[in-house]
């Protein structure tokens, strides 16, 4: 075997050992998500969909499912929205103090959850705010502006200001720049800022264990579900998330970025 056919040797089984390492846990959860017996542990019994029609049965886990849904939703709409404002201010204007401002801005992204969760916690006590899905929602739309903010902010350069002047050449507001010249331009990491703000929203749990109380959202349940010790209903909920995400993905390269790829093209 020549040198070079070795190197390819060398590199399919790394490529090989990384995917699984990265994805091994995932495809062993939803493998066992089918399990039949009420462990799920080797060796494998089924296939079965006994767990998925318990997760669907159980009004607490369908409950905190769609307040996860919800408060990711609309936390990252308006982390985006956020986001998006404060990267095209710092981008078109001159403002005192830009660089501290920024880095305001970012510093979030290099706090822990932890104390991030515990200074909501004690603002929101001061303010008289009792814990709720709209703090967890406010608690997740801190942490995402800055990386919608970070996202969006590289996306900005020189030939959308330069479409922009020529906006405003032909008479268009600053308003109508923005949101009808420059917002279409940068579609794709609007909407990549979007879904990565939804991703860190629906999975987070330290924020919204300290903010929430009575309603909750699925990873505060399914904390709640494995203080008794382990529930194949975790496996089914958890497989019934990666596939979802899969989708979402799937349809944003398939149907958005594809589509705006193609009309840039043409």
């Amino acid at each position: 075997m020549t040198r070079r056919a070795l190197g390819n040797v060398g590199v399919a089984g790394y490529v090989l050992l990384l995917y699984g390492f990265i994805y091994l846990p995932v495809m062993t959860l939803v493998l066992f998500s089918f399990q039949e017996g009420r462990f799920p542990i080797p060796p494998f019994n089924g296939p079965s969909l006994r767990w998925y029609e318990a997760v669907f049965a159980d009004g607490k886990l369908t409950a905190a499912l769609t307040n996860s849904l919800v408060v990711a939703l609309l936390s990252s709409a308006l982390a985006c929205l956020l986001g998006f404002l404060a990267a095209y201010g710092f981008a078109r204007y001159r403002l005192p103090g830009a660089g501290p401002l920024k880095v305001m801005i970012t510093a979030p992204l290099t706090v822990s959850y932890l104390i991030i969760g515990f200074g909501l916690l004690v603002t929101f006590n001061m303010a008289g705010i009792s814990r709720s899905l709209w703090a967890v929602g406010i608690g997740h739309v801190v942490i995402n502006t800055p990386l919608c903010f970070a996202i969006i902010t590289v996306s900005l350069g020189e030939h959308q200001r330069n479409i922009e002047r020529a906006a405003r050449d032909l008479g268009a507001s600053d308003w109508q720049v923005m949101w009808r010249v420059t917002a279409p331009m940068l579609l794709p990491s609007i909407v990549a800022a979007y879904f990565l703000s939804v991703t860190f929203s629906w999975d987070e749990f330290i924020i919204a264990f300290l903010l929430s109380r009575f309603d909750v959202t699925l990873p505060v349940e399914i904390w709640s579900l494995l203080r008794s010790g382990l529930n194949p209903k975790t496996n089914a909920v958890g497989s019934v998330v990666f596939l979802a995400s899969v989708a979402v993905v799937l349809i944003l390269e398939f149907v958005v970025f594809r589509r705006y790829s193609s009309r840039r093209a043409a």
